[in-house]
């Protein structure tokens, strides 16, 4: 290799830095800023280069190592994509490949039409984008049923309910209720073990260092007890809210939707866009989503180096 990359775990100390990175072109994805790269670092065991304008993240799973599409300027992208093919065959020795690819970058850098990859469409996680306007006010007939709840709950839970932003203090609230979560959705077998576990020690670990990482929490608390919350951070560029994780407890009718509205409410309250992320390919949660009348997508690709000698 012509430079000696050296990848090491993304430490919150350079979580600034990295934000700046990451804002050097154009992307819509909830990967567009560095909350998920942080709440998902141990579970994809993510490992990062970085230069003043520009990193690489590898991550690894049962398949094996995978990357992220390199984060720099758009006119930088043959670079650093080159570099990423050079470690993954001279140190890695396997094929390059890149997940969660954006559809700006793949046009960028021309691999549609390039032999040498294959290009697949990962349906199941193109994420869901939304007026914010619109969220946060409900507007009209195709919102009718989202406010026939929201009212419902602040009849029932009147004088019992708040909103609160939250911080770092509040980690003894949402470590109580991310335990139950757990363990609810454990006896759902909707989803593994692991996964909840990582995203559940991905959350407390970002509160726990929330003087080094830009995000906004905020919860719904009724008789002092928290019963939900949303987790976002902002994509200045494109005047977005990325909203990484939101939970509610599902025996309340209308805190779903509470939750949903409230967190935009009193968070960048300048965004334009929402991103809701993906849908993970479950079809509750694509109901859900499609519920709330997204205006677009951001799609994502899977990059794979075909013809290679490994």
């Amino acid at each position: 290799m012509s430079k000696q990359l050296e990848f090491k775990k993304p430490s919150f100390d350079e979580a600034s830095k990295l934000s700046k990175i990451y804002a050097l072109r154009s992307n819509k994805t909830c990967d567009s800023t560095v909350l998920d790269t942080f709440i998902w670092k141990d579970f994809y065991n993510a490992r990062i280069y970085m230069e003043d304008e520009a990193a690489l993240i590898l991550m690894e799973d049962a398949d094996g190592y995978f990357a992220a599409m390199p984060y720099c300027r758009q006119e930088d992208l043959p670079k650093y994509f080159s570099m990423l093919k050079e470690y993954f065959g001279e140190v890695l020795h396997a094929p390059l490949k890149i997940h969660l690819a954006d559809e700006d970058a793949l046009k960028a850098l021309q691999l549609s039409d390039n032999p040498e990859f294959e290009i697949t469409e990962e349906t199941d996680l193109k994420d869901y984008l939304y007026d914010a306007s619109d969220l946060r006010t409900l507007p009209g007939k195709k919102f009718q049923k989202k406010r026939n709840l929201i009212n419902k709950f602040m009849k029932e839970y009147e004088g019992r309910w708040s909103y609160e932003t939250m911080c770092c203090k509040d980690e003894y609230f949402l470590e109580i209720f991310m335990n139950k979560w757990v363990e609810d959705r454990l006896k759902d077998g909707i989803e593994s073990r692991d996964t909840l576990l990582s995203e559940k020690d991905g959350v407390l670990d970002i509160l726990r260092n929330c003087d080094k990482i830009t995000f906004r929490v905020g919860g719904i608390f009724i008789d002092d007890q928290l019963e939900a919350f949303a987790i976002g951070s902002y994509n200045q560029a494109e005047q977005m809210i990325v909203v990484s994780t939101e939970k509610a407890n599902n025996d309340i009718p209308g805190i779903y939707q509470m939750i949903n509205q409230q967190y935009l409410l009193n968070s960048y309250e300048e965004a334009k866009l929402v991103n809701r992320e993906d849908d993970m390919g479950l079809e509750g949660l694509r109901q859900a989503k499609e519920s709330y009348n997204p205006i677009g997508f951001a799609r994502k690709f899977k990059v794979t180096q075909k013809n290679s000698k490994f």
